[in-house]
């Protein structure tokens, strides 16, 4: 008999060469975090080095996209090929709370300012080719995807570009992924229930470069198709593209490195 509702393992395969793992006290959050970080190597004396923070899905933690999605590999093998610059990845948790925080702002901690501030803070306080001025961008996937369009938007003076991968477009499709499909206790916590659109109109004269994806054998495709549609009739400048693919870990292995392109695409 299965105990668990879900069950989130490492691949041992992945090589986790140059990955740093940090555990702090969050203000934001009132208790400790975690975040996992790689840094290319040979960027000692490096100065201002870009940051792409990626968000994970339900059910994920801060060592998902290394070590279930490879990003870092992804990176590693783009940075070799010279298709893209040298890029620190920040790999934060959601804050761990249910089957998912949503990256939202609840009743008792704040997971927006956990990613939007402290984060990127962590990287400037503990790698020294951070600084104040290194370009930051923000992508995720699924859920992470939900952070990254919202608070791309809403924060848009802290980001030089965002993108989502397969990702929920509205706060009820977090339902689709949560046990027995219960929202209750996740809106309990007093949350705004935001949908991506609305924010991204709402913001729509401060945006940075955004774009996202999505497989065409996912299951949030069409809500992707429809946030692309409502953007385009709002004469909204966005990327929107689809791939062979589904809700599911080698897509978002395979397609990391359009988001990483983009990125490195921004910088001047």
């Amino acid at each position: 008999m299965v105990q668990f509702f879900t069950t989130e393992s490492s691949d041992p395969a992945i090589d986790f060469t140059g990955l740093r793992f940090f555990t702090l006290k969050s203000p934001a959050l009132g208790r400790r975090a975690d975040v996992t970080v790689w840094v290319p190597e040979g960027t000692e004396g490096v100065e201002n080095l870009p940051v792409v923070v990626l968000l994970h899905g339900v059910y994920g933690s801060q060592w998902a996209w290394a070590l279930k999605g490879g990003a870092h590999v992804v990176a590693r093998g783009l940075l070799a090929a010279g298709e893209i610059r040298p890029v620190a990845l920040a790999m934060p948790s959601d804050g761990l709370w249910g089957d998912g925080s949503g990256y939202l702002t609840h009743r008792a901690a704040d997971y927006e300012r956990w990613i939007v501030e402290e984060v990127p803070a962590l990287l400037r306080e503990q790698l020294p080719a951070v600084s104040e001025n290194s370009p930051v961008f923000l992508a995720g996937l699924s859920m992470g995807g939900y952070g990254a369009l919202r608070l791309g938007a809403k924060y848009a003076a802290q980001f030089q570009g965002f993108s989502g991968l397969s990702s929920i477009t509205r706060f009820e499709e977090l339902g689709d992924f949560f046990e027995n499909g219960d929202l209750s206790r996740l809106r309990a916590e007093g949350v705004i229930e935001e949908n991506a659109i609305d924010v991204l109109l709402e913001n729509r004269h401060r945006l940075p470069p955004f774009r996202f994806d999505c497989g065409l054998a996912d299951p949030l495709l069409e809500s992707n198709r429809t946030l692309h549609r409502q953007l385009t009739e709002a004469g909204l400048p966005h990327g929107y593209f689809e791939y062979e693919g589904g809700h599911e870990w080698p897509y978002w292995h395979g397609h990391l490195g359009d988001t990483l392109r983009f990125f490195d695409g921004l910088l001047s």
